[in-house]
Order: structure tokens, then C-alpha cells, then sequence
């Protein structure tokens, strides 16, 4: 399969977004969209860590379970679950029950609180990290698991509490909320991405 696909639309997208109608929206409408929201940072950054050793598409078709089971990831909801909220979790089917991967989305959600409460803003602290310098990927080869800067942000958020964040998990956040813009150079919607990006207003780490 070529890296790039062309579409019904006959618009080209990276291949891996052409391979099911849940990664097609994905891709489309939010993959490299760039997020400044401490809420849905926090989102991506469970998901992101609840994938590990499986399939996104396996978190696709299960997140309106995860938002559902965890408060739409309200930080200062999930931040109060306890021992029952974890029970409930287990025995949820609309989620992946991984007690290890559920008690880290509550750690998250509990440092994501404690960084508010520093003045801190979580979204911030990840744009922090965007690379100064990027080149175009010109096929999926070229995409990189981890990088520096998701290595660096990996060991702060682990620093200020944060669990199940190691170098690749981040990147594949860095990646989907727009920090990095990994389509490829020949994908429609690199250029999409570009230009929101030039639209958007990076958030401060400090919040005002």
C-alpha cells in the first residue's frame, strides 16, 4: 500500500487514514488539529496511554465509553474518583479495564489539578515542548516513535505525577493535538493543518 492514499474524494490522505471509516474521520477532522484546551489535552494524554500495546481503532470505537465512564476527563471530577470509581471502572465493557491504565488517568487528572492550582495550564506545558524545526515526512518511514522534545516532556509530566507517559505515548499526543503535524507531505491535509496552526494562539504555560 502506497503512504498516500486518494480518496472518493479524490483528495490524498495519509494511508493509515483511508483504512477504516473511524480512522477517516480521525484523520481528517482532528489528527495534527492543534488543541490549546487543558481538558482535552488531558483526554488525549489517557487515551494515549490506554492504547498502549493495543489498537487505536480499539480506543476510537470505545471513547464515547471513556468519556461516559470518566466525566467527559473533567480533571476536577476524575481528580475526587476512589476506590469505587475504580471498581465501577473495572466492570465497565465500554471501557479497557486495565486497573493499572485506570489508575493512572485518576493520577492524571489529580496532577492535572495540582498544576492549576501552581498556575500552571497543562496544554501550555505541552506547547512548550513543540519542536523549533520540523521537515515534511515524505512517508510513514520518516515518522518517528519518540523524539527529544517528547522524551523531555515525558520526564516532566512524570516529575509533576503524571503516569503511563513515557516518550512514545506523549508523541503520539504531541502528534494529534498539533504540537507536531506528521502528515505527510503529499497529504491534503498537511497543508489544512498549516494553516490552522498559523491561526492559532499557542497557550502560555502560565495561566493568567
Amino acid at each position: 500500500m502506497s503512504d498516500v492514499t486518494i480518496g472518493d474524494d479524490r483528495l490524498a490522505r495519509c494511508s493509515w487514514g483511508a483504512s477504516t471509516p473511524e480512522y477517516r474521520a480521525y484523520h481528517d477532522l482532528e489528527w495534527g488539529r492543534p488543541v490549546g484546551d487543558d481538558t482535552r489535552v488531558l483526554e488525549k494524554l489517557c487515551l494515549e496511554g490506554f492504547q498502549a500495546g493495543l489498537s487505536w481503532l480499539t480506543i476510537l470505537r470505545k471513547r464515547d465509553g471513556f468519556r461516559r465512564a470518566f466525566a467527559s476527563f473533567d480533571p476536577d471530577r476524575v481528580a475526587k474518583f476512589g476506590d469505587r470509581d475504580i471498581d465501577r471502572l473495572l466492570a465497565d465493557p465500554g471501557i479497557v479495564r486495565h486497573r493499572g491504565k485506570i489508575t493512572a488517568a485518576v493520577a492524571n487528572a489529580r496532577a492535572t489539578v495540582a498544576l492549576g492550582e501552581q498556575g500552571i495550564s497543562l496544554a501550555g506545558l505541552m506547547w512548550r515542548h513543540k519542536p523549533s524545526h520540523t521537515r515534511a515526512p515524505k512517508r510513514l518511514l520518516d515518522i518517528a516513535a519518540s523524539t527529544p522534545e517528547s522524551t523531555a516532556l515525558s520526564k516532566e509530566l512524570r516529575r509533576r505525577g503524571f503516569a503511563f507517559v513515557g516518550p512514545t505515548t506523549v508523541y503520539a499526543a504531541m502528534q494529534s493535538l498539533g504540537v507536531v503535524n506528521d502528515h505527510l507531505e503529499d497529504c491534503h491535509w498537511r497543508s489544512v493543518v498549516e494553516e490552522e496552526l498559523g491561526n492559532f494562539r499557542v497557550p502560555s504555560e502560565r495561566k493568567p
